[in-house]
């Protein structure tokens, strides 16, 4: 009895402690199971959700180191045309002056250069003593001829009142009339001969053929000229000068007859007005450029040969108008760099036109609602994240 006791309780002692061993085990599995089912989580939250939120911060964080750039939004301003160009000043009707007569000694001149001259002044005189003899000459044939006549005139009329008598006959009287037709005839020639030589004289002097400015004086008191002297003075008609401005065939296109344009002298700060008062109707084939002439009045600030700024005003129009600073300038032209809604600058190819005081007109590209960079343009690259920061336009 006892035995069968003590057998009985060792069976009830073992099989509880293969019960407790079961129960370990499945706690453990559990505790497995659960670790297993939470590192899973964590792989799917850090590898799967979590990218999302690591590209978020990733972006916040580019976005907050990003640099801080000017911009400004140029919006459309209604500008002056304006053509900018360089030229030449010249009179407007340069006429050069020579010997028309035969020449000669040169007995005095009476104008140099930068002296105003009348029409037919006398320039220069030249030594006509030769030439006064023989006028002196011919004015005494014209004596002997004009005595000639009159004794032809008188024998002919002697002779009409013989032949009347029956004295003379009709072809004496004929005779008679011829001589004193011939004699007449060559006091005309006498004449004729006289005022050829006063006109031949009178052309010695060299004589202003227009009213105006002497530009330039070749000639010298004893020096002795003729035809082929060349050129002794320059004449600036009526003292009006220009300026013959180059232009682009473009240029050349925007500019009319009578548009207003200052002229600024090299070497001065002094601001001539004018107009255009002739287009060339050719362009030159090796410059592509053609000639723009702009009337000036007379100063003596304007030295013809000399160089000048010419700023010619064109019309009006409306664009868009930046800084300089916001132009770049790249292989294929000028660019700007615009900035998109999510704050990343792009290129933008522009048609820069004329400079104003307020800046670059822009001709094409922009609409002038976009918000262009200002500054630091040449330390960006496409598709670079800013911080723009909004400048107020001036």
């Amino acid at each position: 009895m006892n035995y069968e006791t003590t057998m009985s309780g060792a069976l009830n002692d073992e099989m509880l402690e293969d019960n407790a061993d079961r129960n370990r085990r499945r706690m453990i599995i559990a505790a497995l199971i659960a670790a297993i089912l939470i590192v899973a989580g964590g792989a799917y939250y850090f590898f799967g959700q979590g990218k999302e939120s690591a590209a978020t911060s990733a972006e916040a964080e580019k976005a907050a180191q990003a640099q801080t750039v000017s911009v400004v939004v140029p919006g459309s301003d209604t500008v002056a045309q304006t053509i900018n160009a360089t030229g030449t000043l010249a009179a407007r009707r340069e006429i050069p002056v020579g010997v028309v007569g035969e020449g000669g000694r040169v007995l005095q001149v009476y104008a140099d250069a930068g002296d105003w001259v009348s029409q037919g002044a006398i320039l220069v005189s030249v030594d006509r003593s030769v030439q006064a003899q023989q006028a002196a000459a011919l004015e005494a044939q014209i004596g002997v001829a004009r005595a000639d006549l009159q004794l032809a005139q008188n024998e002919l009329d002697r002779a009409m009142q013989l032949v009347e008598r029956g004295f003379i006959s009709k072809a004496d009287v004929d005779r008679k009339t011829a001589t004193r037709d011939a004699t007449r005839a060559r006091v005309n020639v006498a004449n004729a001969q006289l005022a050829e030589t006063r006109a031949r004289n009178a052309r010695l002097d060299v004589r202003a053929p227009v009213s105006g400015y002497v530009l330039e004086r070749n000639v010298e008191t004893g020096q002795t000229v003729s035809a082929g002297s060349g050129i002794l003075f320059r004449i600036a008609k009526d003292g009006q000068l220009e300026l013959q401005a180059k232009l682009s065939e473009d240029d050349l296109a925007q500019v009319d007859v009578g548009i207003a344009a200052t002229v600024t002298p090299v070497g001065t700060d002094r601001v001539f007005s004018g107009n255009i008062w002739q287009i060339s109707p050719m362009i030159d084939a090796q410059s592509r450029q053609g000639m723009a002439r702009v009337a000036l009045p007379f100063d003596k600030a304007l030295r013809p040969g000399g160089f000048a700024a010419v700023e010619i005003k064109s019309g009006v129009m409306t664009a868009p108008v930046l800084p300089e600073s916001a132009v770049q300038t790249g292989p294929n032209g000028s660019f700007v760099y615009v900035v998109g809604k999510d704050n990343k600058v792009k290129q933008r190819p522009v048609k820069v036109g004329p400079v104003t005081a307020n800046g670059l007109i822009i001709e094409e590209g922009l609409a002038g609602t976009e918000r262009v960079v200002v500054y630091a343009g040449g330390f960006l690259n496409p598709d670079e994240t800013i911080n723009p920061k909004l400048l107020k336009k001036q």
